[in-house]
């Protein structure tokens, strides 16, 4: 266990695939860093999950969608932040106003990274002087590997192995993860590939 694991906001985007949410939550269930989301990050990654279920003509897509919010949420319980609302002045500025919650949730929190696919919403000129570094999930998940590679690739092999429909070879991990955009990820993994 690392004393010193710093604190990560994950925003809903980087929750929504599949691959990338196991990822973060393998490596934080692993305890390389200290997880934190809201309320309404998961209202829109469940939201965001149902959406794309439906598009591949899930029936159940509702229930689905509900049931993986409420996994990450019985697994992380401490990762809920609330009351926030008094950080929310410090967030002018921002390009897309719908992203003040996740930048006053991670002041709140003081985390020390935002972990998002929109890296354009929280510019570095905003968020240097309130000490946060926005990093999208490919380059958070591959500087993670990187802190420990033998503890990261121990814990992406066991989650590898949970996979059962279908299971996956660590080439099929690997290939998977290429196909979502995780290039540095699979970089940081691909000496590792048979321990995978």
């Amino acid at each position: 266990m690392f004393a010193n694991r710093f604190t990560a906001f994950v925003d809903a985007c980087a929750l929504t695939g599949a691959l990338k949410r196991n990822l973060l939550l393998t490596l934080a269930e692993a305890e390389f860093f200290r997880l934190r989301w809201s309320g309404k990050v998961l209202d829109e990654t469940q939201a965001a999950i149902e959406k794309i279920l439906v598009g591949k003509g899930a029936p159940d897509a509702v229930v689905r969608a509900g049931r993986a919010r409420s996994s990450m949420q019985d697994a992380f319980e401490e990762a809920l932040v609330d009351d926030f609302d008094t950080f929310m002045c410090l967030c002018d500025g921002l390009p897309d106003p719908n992203d003040v919650h996740v930048v006053a949730a991670a002041l709140k929190t003081q985390a020390a990274m935002i972990v998002t696919d929109n890296l354009k919403h929280f510019p570095e000129s905003l968020m240097s002087p309130l000490n946060i570094e926005a990093r999208s999930p490919d380059a958070f998940i591959a500087d993670t590997i990187a802190l420990d590679p033998g503890r990261a690739v121990a814990a992406i092999s066991r989650m590898r192995l949970r996979l059962k429909r279908p299971e996956k070879t660590p080439d099929m991990l690997l290939l998977d993860m290429e196909a979502s955009g995780l290039i540095e990820t699979v970089d940081a993994l691909r000496a590792h590939v048979r321990s995978l």
